[in-house]
């Protein structure tokens, strides 16, 4: 009967263990998680934004409506930030101090990130799938970091590297934002020429706000740009695209990476991008319509919201599945400790995005494939794995 006793008082202790942790780890009760985003949903970056956080919420609902994690159900709270930096900065600020967030997931913009990572970084709130592809986001310490795919200065290197040896171009040009974003994409494609063996010519800086790109590339032409790298709002890049043709500038390959890889950017009426290309790390979901993890998607998708998906509903689908794997694997006493290590075990053949996402202790990002695509007849086409 004591040895009972005891045994029952070591049980009762653990016990009271798990839900004390539990309890002194923010974001964390008995029966919720409190996950935060720092997102687009009106600004130059809606087109991103708003969809992957609609592909975020239709796995979130699902999972709640199964009775959650470990019996916790997943509150995810979305603060728009506009992509203006006070914007982002209040609503980190409400996210961390008057939420309590236990995570970030799928944040964007890379200054937006940087600026965060101040007050996450102090507490350990991991940062996860932050939709900006800047090496910058594995910045030390590292160990509360995990991004999804590859950099956007890996997807500018490889898709120079591959325009130079398709077309024979000699001069490569970047049009770009004065941030992190714009200055990664900048150097990616300096390293890009370097490796084809090519020049780099010149660059142009633009405003987000900026719709006129007539002076811009006379300024790429006389320079004999054949190769122009956009980091540029998903606005701004179809009217560049767009203003091209109207000039003639027929012989210039426009590439974008992963920030203009969008269903939209394709789908512009009356072929405008037609020709454009763009390096990302995922494969383009209508090209794919007919496989099965796309087509499960789009289904549970559109019953979900009444509409038809677009690629980033499918990063926003795919990188809430990831974080619901790490919650799982953490474990029913859910810490920052545990969640980290449980992220760090996670190595699977994502077929939605069609790529491989793995993580350890000394690598937290997820995939390094870059496939290059070209806009034709209205659809992304792939041209290039590497």
């Amino acid at each position: 009967m004591r040895n009972l006793i005891k045994r029952l008082s070591a049980a009762t202790v653990l016990t009271a263990v798990a839900t004390l942790s539990s309890a002194q780890t923010q974001g964390v009760t008995d029966d919720e998680i409190v996950i935060g985003s720092v997102n687009d949903l009106s600004g130059i970056f809606a087109a991103v934004g708003v969809p992957a956080t609609k592909g975020a919420n239709v796995v979130f609902d699902r999972v709640n409506a199964a009775g959650g994690v470990h019996g916790r159900t997943i509150r995810f709270v979305v603060e728009d930030n506009g992509y203006q930096m006070p914007r982002a900065m209040q609503g980190y600020n409400k996210l961390l101090n008057r939420d309590k967030v236990f995570a970030m997931l799928q944040s964007l913009g890379t200054p937006m990130n940087l600026a965060g990572f101040k007050l996450l970084d102090p507490k350990g709130i991991p940062n996860v799938a932050p939709l900006t592809s800047s090496q910058k986001m594995l910045q030390e310490p590292v160990r509360n970091k995990f991004t999804s795919f590859s950099t956007y200065f890996d997807q500018a290197r490889v898709g120079v590297n591959y325009l130079a040896s398709e077309f024979g171009s000699q001069t490569v040009c970047t049009m770009y934002l004065p941030t992190d974003f714009g200055e990664e994409i900048l150097e990616g494609s300096k390293a890009g020429a370097e490796e084809a063996g090519i020049g780099f010519g010149t660059e142009t800086t633009h405003k987000p706000d900026e719709t006129d790109f007539v002076g811009s590339l006379s300024k790429l032409r006389d320079e004999g740009c054949d190769i122009v790298t956009m980091a540029l709002g998903v606005r701004q890049a179809i009217t560049v695209v767009g203003t091209a043709k109207k000039m003639g500038l027929t012989d210039m390959k426009f590439l974008g990476t992963s920030a203009s890889f969008l269903t939209v950017v394709a789908q512009v009426p009356g072929g405008v991008t037609d020709g454009f290309y763009a390096a990302a790390s995922w494969l383009d979901l209508w090209a794919r319509a007919d496989q099965p993890a796309p087509a499960a998607f789009i289904e549970e998708y559109k019953a979900a919201t009444g509409e038809d998906p677009v690629g980033f509903a499918m990063l926003g689908y795919s990188a809430a599945e990831m974080m619901v794997k790490a919650l799982d694997a953490a474990g029913p006493d859910l810490t920052h400790d545990s969640f980290i290590a449980a992220m760090e075990t996670l190595d699977y053949n994502d077929e939605l995005v069609g790529n491989h996402i793995s993580f350890s202790p000394d690598d937290h990002q997820g995939a390094d494939t870059v496939f290059v695509s070209v806009v034709e007849n209205g659809a992304w086409k792939l041209v290039h794995e590497e």
